[in-house]
């Protein structure tokens, strides 16, 4: 009904789901973004025309969420391929998913991979799953040169290779520490992953280490103890005066001048 002398009002249609052009909660744009992800996962690559009509988003509203998403690194924007004839003009662009778009949807790489590591130590035996675990540490810190590389040299290799990893120092030397375990399920599987990590993190610093948690073990960080070299010779240069029993030798030099 229509009151005199009242002002017209724009009246705009709203989806029954999505309102087209209201302005959308944080917790929406979310939602939003999360729905476009899975029409283009589902339904290929789309343009934004296609995205809007089946999403019910008005043109602004779906360029919006692409944009972000594009600077999300999630999707890219390709010029759509004619099936007919080209046209004149500027080709419609499509919209694409990319790997790190992808990766919000479940993924079984864990299980192929330790479905991959029971079928190489049923025929090859725990000799073949250790020399792959030695091979894969190898591979991941070929990055780290030099001839005496630091404990914050094998961290930064490792962020790298998405450990979230870190080094400090502790009054006895240095923690390596891996925040993050990109193969934790396979790891708690198989063990061996992390006792090459180790063994060749001792190969590479020139040094003894020590193990002390893994998240695979249920531990909240992956923590590697890094003796500081000055200690550890001076240990030995204790130990070595002294007796089995912790006792101090006698000066047998001094006896004997006396």
């Amino acid at each position: 009904m229509k009151i005199d002398g009242a002002p017209e009002l724009d009246v705009v249609r709203r989806d029954p789901v999505v309102a087209r052009d209201a302005p959308e909660r944080e917790d929406d744009c979310l939602r939003t973004r999360d729905a476009v992800i899975a029409s283009l996962l589902e339904q290929g690559p789309q343009t934004a025309a296609t995205l809007g009509d089946r999403l019910g988003l008005s043109p602004a509203g779906v360029r919006r969420h692409l944009d972000s998403l594009v600077g999300e690194g999630r999707v890219i924007a390709r010029d759509q391929q004619p099936l007919g004839p080209r046209r004149r003009g500027r080709p419609a662009k499509v919209f694409v998913l990319t790997d790190a778009g992808r990766d919000r949807f479940p993924h079984a790489y864990d299980d192929l991979a330790a479905a991959a590591l029971r079928f190489l130590a049923q025929t090859g035996g725990e000799d073949a799953v250790r020399a792959f675990a030695t091979r894969r540490a190898e591979h991941m810190l070929a990055g780290v040169t030099g001839t005496r590389p630091t404990a914050e040299d094998l961290a930064d290799e490792l962020r790298g290779q998405g450990y979230a990893a870190s080094s400090q120092p502790v009054s006895s030397g240095e923690q390596l520490c891996q925040h993050h375990c990109p193969v934790v399920h396979v790891a708690a599987e198989f063990p061996q992953l992390c006792e090459a990590e180790t063994e060749l993190f001792g190969q590479l610093l020139g040094t003894h280490v020590q193990r002390l948690a893994t998240i695979a073990h249920g531990d909240g960080v992956c923590t590697t103890h890094v003796p500081d070299p000055r200690r550890t010779a001076a240990s030995g240069r204790t130990a070595s005066s002294t007796n089995p029993t912790g006792t101090t030798r006698p000066d047998i030099s001094a006896k004997e001048s006396a």
